[in-house]
This record gives C-alpha cells, structure tokens and sequence, in this order.
C-alpha cells in the first residue's frame, strides 16, 4: 500500500493549473482568480459625511459648543462638488463634503436658531466639534491602484461586493474544471422515492459527489449509474469523456472482489494506473489513474464516507492545483478524548470541533466511524485527521482539523457547549 502524501503526490504532478477566462464581475461568483485584482479607483471616491447634519470648516482647531454659524448651502448624496466657504453646510450622510469643509456636527447635536422655506439659516453648536470627526477620508479603505485581492483567491460575496464598489466590472478567473460521476452497482436505485427492492440500496454516493465538486469550484457535466457491467461501464465513461470531463470519479468496483472490474476496464483503455490502494482508512482501495486523452481518473471505494474521504483528501486538493490556488492551510486543536485509530494507518474521523467550560476550543471524535454510517456525517462539522503508527491518539494531543470541504471552514454555528 502507498502512503498517503506519496499517492497524493503522484495525483497532483498529473494535474497542471487550467488556463484563465474573462468573465463578468456578475458571473464571477465562487470562481477563482487568476490574476491579481488592483482597485481602478479609491473607496470611498472623494470626502463624505458619515452622518445627517452639519459639515464645517475647523481647521484642526477644535470648535467650542455655543458657537454660532450661518449655513451657507446644502449638500444632498449624489450632489457634486461645492466651494465651501467659511460657514457651515447641512449635509446627508454619504454626501460630498463641500471642498474646505472638514468636520460634521451630527444634526442632534445643533439648535436651529432661524430657519427659512424649511431650511435652517442659523445655527448653534450644542456640543465642541473635534477636527475631522464624522467624515470617511477619499481612499480611507482602498486606495487607488491597491490590490484587493490576488491570484488563487476564491470570489466569495464579500470579495464580489468589493469589487463593484470599486469599479471592477470584469475579472480574469480560472476555468472551472470539468468533471463527472459514475455509479456503479446494480444494487443501486436512483430515485429516492422510489420502493427498495430485496438487496437494493439508494445512489447516495452521486447526489453527494456532485454537491461536494460544485461547492469545490468544479463543473459537473456529466453524471450517471452503471450496473456491475464493463460494457455498461464503458459506455458511461465515453459519455463522460464526449462531454467534456477533464476529471472522473467512480464509486464502487476498485477493490478485489469478483465485481471489482474498474481496473482492468481501465487498462483496457489504455489509462496509466498511478494509485490503486493507499494506506488511509476509510478509503483504502482507492485508484487513480490518467487516461490516455489526459482525463484524471478517481476510482472511490462505494461506502458512503469511503467515497466522500476520497473526495475530501485526494479530488479536492487537485482540484486546487487545477485551480491556481495554494496547498490548503490545516487548523491544529487538541483532541477532546482519547481516539483509537488503525496502527500506521491516516485516519479520517468525522468530528465535532466544540467550546469547552474553560473556553476553549478542541476536537471530539464522533462514534460510529464506519465507513457505512451517515448520521455522523450529519452531525459533524469538521474532519480530523490522525496519523502516526500508534494505535491510540491520546486526549490533548494536538490533530490536524479541517472543513467539510477545501472552501467551506470549520463552521461552529452548531457547536456543543460542555
């Protein structure tokens, strides 16, 4: 069997970055940078009121409570520039400060001694004014020509709502890779509302992969179920590779069992199989291999988390490298309690990261760790990774800790309190 980082390795020296495409800012969403964005502008534009009241000129002299100014105009959001004077201006918030105005007094903080057709003409300060408060500076969050965001960044909401507050209507991204999924198993029913026949199982396996590829930044474009059939097979995977698929995955059929036909169908083809059987639990008889058109091909075990152990660990990280994007950072927490684990084996638990009594944060391996169990994938929030040849990690010791998928964190909205 092969360690887990030399078959990781061999997976990603097949992988190589896809090339870049132009897409506009609106479609950019969950896509991935490939070049550096620099702001064509600064954030704010020019000088504005962070409050509805008075803008005024102090100099950087602080202004006394009690003093007395004409209001020499009004300023409203979206007006353009005005000549101050030395007076003071009634403003809204997020209007242009008038040019050599440089304070505002928030309009509760005023006493209106005369006023005209609804306007104030005279007003009294009722508090000092500090130089400068209440006003957002030109460029205070982004400055022109800063960079914003760089290459291999993921463009979430927040990163997207930048970048149309600063102009930015389109962005070079990388393509998305193409992928597919195959089932296979003639146990397999397909529709979950669908009566189960004696030996039959629902397609979990598809439903779930194909979730988990979008939410890596892949694209599914094909997807089907094949019966224990190499014809079948064969068919289904040409389908795969007619539309496009520049990665494969399987579940079922890679390990040594009278219906365990992938590899030979595969060599059969001509593919180069890199990996078939990693020292990892669940997932062991994991496969990769490369087809000759240059199509990356994943063969996962057919238990529930076998599969999605091999998604997570192996398919996600070469999505990255396909990506542009660097190696994934890993979070390190002492374990809650003591965990037995398979000796010289890397373990992959499903686990909740919780808060303790004494506030602090640690890992809690959940029970029912086989590779057929879903409720804990329900319950988890968080993957813990074991490693080492002892047979027990002990409590407190610090465990590599990771989300439930290479972009999603380690969520605690749902945490246990102990």
């Amino acid at each position: 069997m092969m360690a887990y980082a030399d078959a990781l390795q061999r997976m990603l020296a097949c992988a190589h970055v896809l090339p870049a495409e132009t897409v506009a800012l609106e479609d950019a969403a969950g896509r991935v940078l490939a070049r550096d964005v620099d702001s064509p502008q600064s954030l704010p534009p020019f000088d504005n009121s962070a409050m509805d009241g008075f803008a005024l000129r102090c100099d950087g002299v602080p202004m006394e409570a009690g003093t007395e100014l004409e209001v020499q105009g009004w300023q409203a959001a979206g007006d353009d520039a005005s000549a101050g004077g030395q007076g003071a201006w009634e403003i809204m918030t997020g209007a242009r400060m008038p040019d050599g105005l440089d304070s505002v007094i928030p309009v509760e903080q005023v006493r209106v001694l005369s006023s005209a057709a609804g306007r104030p003409q005279r007003i009294a300060l009722l508090q000092s004014v500090t130089p400068g408060q209440f006003v957002r500076l030109r460029g205070q969050d982004v400055g022109s020509g800063e960079t914003v965001l760089t290459a291999g960044s993921s463009l979430s909401l927040n990163a997207c709502t930048l970048l149309n507050a600063t102009g930015v209507g389109q962005v070079e991204v990388r393509a998305q890779p193409r992928v597919a999924v195959i089932s296979t198993g003639r146990e397999l029913v397909t529709d979950a509302g669908q009566a189960l026949g004696g030996g039959q199982i629902r397609d979990s396996n598809r439903p779930y992969l194909v979730g988990r590829l979008q939410a890596a930044g892949a694209r599914v474009v094909w997807q089907g179920v094949v019966g224990d059939d190499v014809a079948a097979f064969d068919v289904a995977l040409q389908a795969a590779l007619d539309a496009g698929a520049q990665l494969v995955l399987s579940t079922g059929a890679v390990s040594q069992g009278r219906y365990d036909f992938i590899p030979d169908a595969l060599r059969a083809r001509g593919a180069t199989i890199h990996v078939h059987k990693v020292a990892i639990r669940p997932g062991k008889p994991l496969l990769f291999a490369q087809l000759p058109g240059g199509t990356l091909y994943f063969g996962l075990p057919g238990n529930p988390v076998s599969a999605a152990v091999g998604q997570r660990f192996f398919v996600e990280p070469v999505l990255r490298r396909l990506l542009g994007m660097a190696a994934e950072a890993t979070l390190q927490l002492p374990l809650r309690a003591d965990v037995r684990k398979p000796p010289g084996m890397r373990f992959h638990a499903r686990a909740r990261v919780e808060l303790g009594a004494d506030g602090q944060l640690s890992a809690r391996v959940l029970a029912g760790q086989e590779s057929f169990r879903l409720m804990s994938m329900l319950q988890a929030n968080a993957w813990v990774v074991l490693d080492g040849e002892d047979d027990v990690a002990r409590a407190g010791t610090p465990v590599q800790v990771q989300g439930w998928g290479h972009r999603d964190p380690v969520r605690l909205a749902a945490m246990e309190v102990s």
